[in-house]
């Protein structure tokens, strides 16, 4: 597990503590029963300390999430694609919402659209077992937006990139 270091992080909103604490933790928890009593010791400082800090960090937007960061392909999921969708822009909270509930969407974002080649504002990560699988999924989502769906595409991924977020040094 990774916490998400937010894009717009101000090195100046935080001690050097906390910077130490990012760097710690920007790599993963360790894998153990009490990851957090580990990384204080390392710090020199209490689990309880930690927590105080990283929840602080968590409420000011420096720490935007701390979660499980799986590798979908090993785990068998090979056709991965980023589906975008064309909806209404007052909708858009709403129905990402739901589109980001679905147990086969990893991520749903808004992205503006970059008209007039580019009509997509709804963007969704979808992982399968299969292309046909995933275009399942695809048909899933789009019976869910019904006529808030004004078109649609899906970006099937070809290879594997590092995925990593912002990090500190």
């Amino acid at each position: 597990m990774t916490p998400q270091v937010a894009d717009e992080l101000e090195c100046s909103g935080i001690d050097e503590l906390d910077r130490r604490i990012i760097i710690a933790t920007q790599t993963g928890l360790p894998l153990v029963s009490r990851p957090y009593d580990v990384l204080a010791s390392q710090l020199g400082i209490s689990a309880g300390e930690l927590m105080r800090r990283m929840r602080r960090m968590q409420d000011d937007g420096i720490i935007r999430r701390i979660g499980a960061v799986p590798n979908h392909y090993a785990l068998g999921y090979r056709a991965n694609g980023m589906t975008v969708w064309d909806v209404p822009d007052d909708q858009i909270d709403s129905l990402g919402e739901k589109v980001g509930a679905l147990e086969f969407v990893s991520h749903c974002y808004h992205r503006p659209r970059r008209l007039p080649d580019w009509p997509y504002n709804l963007f969704a990560m979808v992982h399968a077992h299969s292309r046909e699988q995933a275009l399942q999924h695809v048909a899933q989502i789009a019976e869910l937006l019904g006529g808030a769906d004004r078109g649609h595409d899906v970006l099937f991924s070809t290879r594997i990139l590092k995925k990593t977020g912002m990090r500190l040094k």
